[in-house]
């Protein structure tokens, strides 16, 4: 699965008008983790799932928040590690969102109407620039380059909408 940085091969953006409402629902998750600096190189497989906050039971999230949770298996160095990951998406009106942390901290705004979004999130010493790509109603990618002092990692996700 890695690609080079930039637009997955055979991925031609896919344009929604809502970028919550794109994401609502479950998802698999397979993610190809490279360590350029060690030349390790892992692998993440598990669920995405994106539901209403309050009907998650996230006390304090804002009304028609929700809850990004994703969980499953991380197998880095030859041993495998349960893994988790808790984000929060507040809608707005016009079709984009905020992504916060749990605890409500800003991590980046997002905007998949054009099908395609870059990021830029620092990080302390880090930089995490991300790209979103939207390939159908059932499909998206998402590549990470994080890049810092002790750092040069690469995480290319492909999520595919799963049927309850």
């Amino acid at each position: 699965m890695p690609h080079p940085p930039g637009k997955p091969p055979g991925c031609r953006p896919y344009r929604v008008t809502d970028s919550a409402g794109y994401l609502a629902g479950l998802w698999s998750i397979e993610r190809i983790v490279i360590d350029r600096r060690t030349e390790m190189e892992g692998s993440f497989r598990g669920s995405a799932e994106f539901r209403a906050a309050d009907a998650a039971g996230a006390a304090g999230a804002p009304e028609g928040a929700l809850l990004h949770r994703e969980e499953g298996q991380l197998i880095w160095g030859g041993r495998t590690y349960p893994a988790t990951r808790v984000l929060r998406l507040l809608p707005r009106p016009d079709g984009t969102a905020e992504v916060t942390f749990a605890d409500g901290r800003h991590f980046h705004e997002l905007d998949l109407r054009s099908g395609d979004w870059s990021v830029v999130h620092p990080c302390a010493a880090d930089r995490y620039e991300g790209r979103f790509t939207v390939c159908s109603p059932d499909e998206w990618h998402l590549q990470w380059r994080i890049t810092g002092p002790a750092k040069d990692q690469l995480l290319q996700s492909v999520y595919r909408r799963r049927v309850p």
